[in-house]
């Protein structure tokens, strides 16, 4: 395999391509039935870069075997020699005598033949310049109709980091994140998932970002805070909390945690917050009237306050559907056990969702407005609360868990590909993430026991 220099003439370029940071080169994404095969062969570093350059592959190949929108080919099929930078490629498809023996690697089309059978392919290298970590990154289609290299790039990168670990975790999500958008994603590196966890002894709100890391607690009342939720624009956090004695919703800033102005009225249940979709406004649960849980409207800081229902039954969880904000979806026990309902913002055309079988709650819309998730104890595995995925329209469900503990709580990513929940496989609850076809399942917790996941935008 060629040894990696870095010489004054490719940091001469560097130049250049950090003014192309934002731009793609050229070529055009080519289509292929069913998920596109992704070849990334791990990059190499140099010099200060060499230590640091497997947090980068690691980051960019969880990533990216992660996502749902692709198929990660195996490196085990890899040809021997991988190519490093745009300048190790040649033009043209090697002899037929070349390929019987084993693709040699420098040329796109021995990686879109069999063994390997890439549509795609990512290359690059890392190294240091002036103290920083410098990855070169590019990506390229393997479709045979190209006439050159240079219409067969897709993007060619300069991602500029710190030159440490977080540095290079930071650069692997965001090469992954440009190969993900090529293909419709959109990249989760900035969103947060606020959730409750009682690992220093009381359960608090917590906060870490959207792969696991950083976790850190949000308030400190050592008393009980619970059932968070977030605003669209990824800036507050409310919650409820019994520091006071009684049940109050508060309104945090998530990233100072300073408490923001919110006016409670007294009554035994305050809950269940939803914001709309401009994150003016909020929706939540209260027995301001006594009897049961009712919806009310009131402005983020509490003021304008009005009724929703009057429906007699507990009316709780509901979500602001984040594409219309005309309507939305909220828990009821209007017809007995606990269903999922849709309605419009005034209360009214209500709906039933579920079949009125089993209980049905914590539904949470998909980004697009036309899915929900929810906890249900029907399907496959009945008593137990599993996530399940509806399309509104046509109230079909998809069941996305079984025989794996108990599991409540969806919320979906800002992506629409990926789902949070809350997972009790034995004493103790997990934050677990999953794809939203039920694959790719993993944990995000591990200390103490974590519920109510709430996957947060970034900051607008």
């Amino acid at each position: 395999m060629r040894i990696l220099t870095v010489s004054v003439l490719l940091f001469g370029a560097f130049g250049w391509l950090l003014a192309k940071q934002q731009s793609q080169i050229q070529g055009n994404i080519v289509a292929h039935p069913g998920k596109p095969l992704i070849a990334v062969p791990d990059f190499r570093g140099s010099g200060a870069a060499a230590s640091l350059i497997s947090a980068f592959n690691s980051t960019v190949a969880s990533d990216l075997q992660s996502s749902p929108l692709i198929n990660l080919v195996p490196k085990t099929v890899y040809p021997l020699q991988i190519p490093q930078q745009a300048s190790d490629l040649i033009g043209g498809v090697a002899p037929p005598s070349a390929r019987a023996v084993n693709p040699q690697g420098n040329r796109l089309s021995d990686w879109s033949l069999p063994p390997i059978n890439a549509n795609y392919l990512g290359i690059g290298y890392g190294a240091e310049n002036k103290g920083m970590l410098v990855l070169f990154g590019w990506f390229y289609t393997t479709a045979p109709n190209m006439p050159s290299l240079q219409q067969a790039q897709v993007f060619g990168k300069v991602y500029t980091a710190s030159l440490d670990q977080t540095g290079a975790v930071d650069a692997g999500h965001r090469y992954a994140a440009d190969i993900l958008a090529q293909f419709g994603g959109k990249s989760l590196v900035g969103t947060r998932i606020v959730f409750v966890s009682d690992r220093t002894g009381s359960k608090e709100i917590w906060v870490m970002n959207w792969d696991g890391t950083e976790q850190r607690e949000l308030t400190h009342y050592r008393s009980i805070s619970t059932f968070p939720s977030a605003s669209p624009d990824g800036r507050t956090v409310a919650f409820t909390t019994y520091a006071a004695g009684y049940p109050a919703i508060q309104m945090l800033s998530i990233d100072t945690g300073r408490k923001l102005p919110f006016y409670n009225q007294r009554a035994s249940m305050n809950a269940f917050v939803t914001f709309t979709p401009d994150s003016k406004n909020i929706i939540f649960s209260s027995t301001l009237a006594g009897g049961s849980a009712q919806l009310y409207m009131a402005g983020v800081n509490g003021s304008s306050l009005h009724r929703l229902t009057s429906s007699g039954a507990i009316e709780v969880e509901a979500k602001i559907n984040p594409k219309t904000g005309a309507d939305l979806v909220d828990v009821s026990g209007r017809t007995g056990l606990p269903q999922i309902y849709h309605m419009n913002m005034e209360g009214a055309d209500v709906e039933r969702l579920t079949a009125g079988t089993g209980e049905a709650t914590n539904p949470a819309w998909n980004p697009d407005g036309d899915h929900i998730a929810f906890a249900w104890t029907r399907g496959f595995e009945p008593g137990n609360y599993n996530i399940f995925v509806m399309d509104v329209a046509s109230k079909q469900t998809t069941q996305l868990t079984a025989n794996e503990g108990r599991n409540e709580n969806p919320g979906w990513a800002p992506d629409g590909a990926h789902i949070v929940y809350a997972s009790k496989r034995g004493r103790q609850s997990q934050i677990w993430v999953m794809n939203a076809d039920g694959t790719g399942k993993h944990p995000l917790t591990q200390a103490g026991s974590n519920e109510k996941p709430v996957w947060v935008n970034a900051e607008q």
